[in-house]
């Protein structure tokens, strides 16, 4: 079984929209707290369900379809145990940058190595979502195009040792330090880079749920 935990949000924050989502149990399969802060502003009750999970996806794949492997794969130990009033939510981030998949860092090295690779240049995050009921599932995704500076070493060092790199795709948050001083342009969905892209998952609940 996994791991359950019921978040509630203030009554307030309710719409006619969000009264129709609430008919159905939403599980929210992540441990990341930008994922979790975002469902709370959306307005949405959900509960947080975790699963071990080996992120593992074939060598012959690339980018979106990276993404899309592992959102779905996410979502796969949920469904002997799934109701029908529950939709299941799973994502995957990832980040790409000349046909290399830059995933989350294993150390300080890896995660240096990753920023200065990108550094002064145009990189690509790819974030899938997974909307998975016992009848159905729908897969979305969404593409950001993020064009760092020229970072000095000093900057990257700064940037691991002060954050933690080991828990974002590509080793770095756009919303910490080396996002703010460091990224130059952006084309696409600032929420996407941050780990959601919260306008396309609430107009697909929209339409699951129409």
């Amino acid at each position: 079984m996994g791991i359950g935990t019921r978040i509630s949000v203030p009554p307030t924050t309710n719409t006619m929209q969000i009264e129709k989502i609430k008919k159905f149990h939403i599980i929210l399969a992540s441990s990341s707290p930008r994922r979790q802060e975002f469902f709370k502003k959306l307005g949405l009750e959900f509960e947080v369900r975790l699963k071990p999970v080996e992120e593992i996806f074939p060598e012959q794949l690339k980018g979106l379809d990276i993404a899309n492997f592992l959102s779905k794969l996410k979502a796969e130990a949920f469904l002997p145990e799934l109701k029908s009033n529950e939709i299941l939510i799973t994502s995957d981030t990832v980040v790409w940058h000349k046909d290399t998949f830059l995933g989350k860092p294993k150390d300080e090295e890896e995660a240096y190595l990753m920023l200065k690779t990108m550094s002064g240049d145009w990189h690509e995050v790819i974030t899938s979502v997974c909307f998975t009921r016992t009848k159905d599932q729908k897969l979305v995704t969404s593409s950001t195009q993020v064009k760092f500076k020229d970072l000095t070493d000093d900057e990257i060092w700064y940037n691991i040792k002060e954050y933690n790199p080991f828990d974002k795709a590509g080793g770095y948050g756009i919303q910490d330090w080396i996002g703010l001083i460091g990224i130059e342009e952006i084309r696409g969905s600032y929420t996407n880079v941050v780990g959601l892209p919260t306008q396309l998952v609430y107009e697909t609940l929209m339409k699951i749920l129409d």
